[in-house]
């Protein structure tokens, strides 16, 4: 992208144009009134950071950033300056889910427990609005690492990457409850992140591969035809993997990647496709790369899936 941009409204405009960002505002719904970090801090009645916010200063920031240098000899620079500020919202919702996940074991072990005294009823409701609350920061920072991410692939033509109801039981207390509802909820949202139910698309490609746009084109096509889809892909660090990936994230498509079991050594690969193919997808894109792109063409082709497959021929030329 070259135009500059005389003032923040008109970049502001120019990236609510280019991106969507389904769920940006519920990632900052309060789950409950009050709101705790850690043991050492009083609860609080704060408040969530407001959505169109929080969606305003990731433009200005990196807007700005990215304005700086544009059109002088320092432009490529801004690049790298933006990925370490995307970055660290993706470092620090990642450290705020290794919080969350302490708290939840705790809340767990202590929900399992039976003591009817007022103390451990004290101790669990805290561990209960510790959890929440970190929950509820870490969709948020999440929120805001994906939106920045987005207006760094808008800039970059790239994107980025790293390398409730329970019935009552007389044996237990009205906070053990509310525990079991708090971790119930959170462990089918786990479940339905890793293992969602929907029609699935496969999505498999080298990880040589520069042309976003096509393989954009293709995954907005197929979203169209199946509004409903899960994208399962190879879980690849580069290229067409993590082009679908952004894809993802920027259209509220949820992924499910499929890492190589190491153990099977040679084999993990084909076995990685097997484990694609039983999923019964709806539709395949495939894109030139390894032998293992071919297998999995070869299979998708014999059990007649619809796809798009893509050689590294039909890329457009890199700007």
């Amino acid at each position: 992208m070259t135009q500059a941009f005389a003032n923040f409204e008109a970049l502001s405009a120019f990236y609510r144009e280019q991106i969507e960002v389904p769920g940006f505002d519920t990632a900052f719904t309060e789950q409950g009134s009050m709101a705790q970090l850690s043991v050492h801090d009083e609860p609080a009645a704060t408040d969530m950071p407001d959505p169109q916010v929080a969606r305003g200063a990731m433009e200005m920031v990196i807007g700005t950033v990215f304005d700086l240098f544009r059109g002088t000899r320092m432009e490529e620079f801004g690049q790298d300056i933006v990925w370490g500020i995307v970055n660290s919202f993706h470092v620090t919702s990642q450290r705020i889910e290794k919080r969350e996940d302490e708290a939840t074991r705790k809340l767990g072990d202590m929900a399992r427990a039976f003591d009817p005294s007022e103390i451990y009823a004290v101790e669990l409701e805290e561990t209960q609005r510790i959890a929440q609350t970190l929950m509820d920061c870490r969709e948020a920072m999440e929120a805001m690492r994906d939106y920045a991410g987005e207006i760094y692939r808008v800039e970059t033509g790239r994107p980025f990457s790293t390398v409730k109801g329970t019935r009552v039981s007389s044996g237990l207390t009205a906070s053990q409850i509310d525990a079991r509802d708090f971790l119930a909820a959170r462990a089918a949202k786990r479940r339905e992140d890793h293992a969602p139910t929907g029609p699935v698309v496969i999505f498999s490609g080298g990880t040589d591969w520069h042309d976003h746009e096509l393989l954009w084109q293709a995954l907005d096509e197929t979203h169209a035809r199946v509004p409903h889809m899960i994208l399962a892909t190879t879980a690849q660090h580069k290229g067409c993997d993590q082009i679908a990936h952004a894809w993802a994230a920027a259209r509220g498509v949820k992924t499910v990647r499929f890492t190589l079991n190491r153990a099977l050594g040679k084999r993990a690969g084909f076995v990685r496709n097997e484990q694609l193919m039983n999923l019964k997808p709806v539709h395949a894109i495939v894109c030139e790369g390894s032998g293992l792109q071919s297998n999995l063409l070869s299979r998708v082709r014999e059990a007649n899936v619809p796809h798009h497959a893509f050689a590294q021929r039909h890329q457009r030329v890199a700007a």
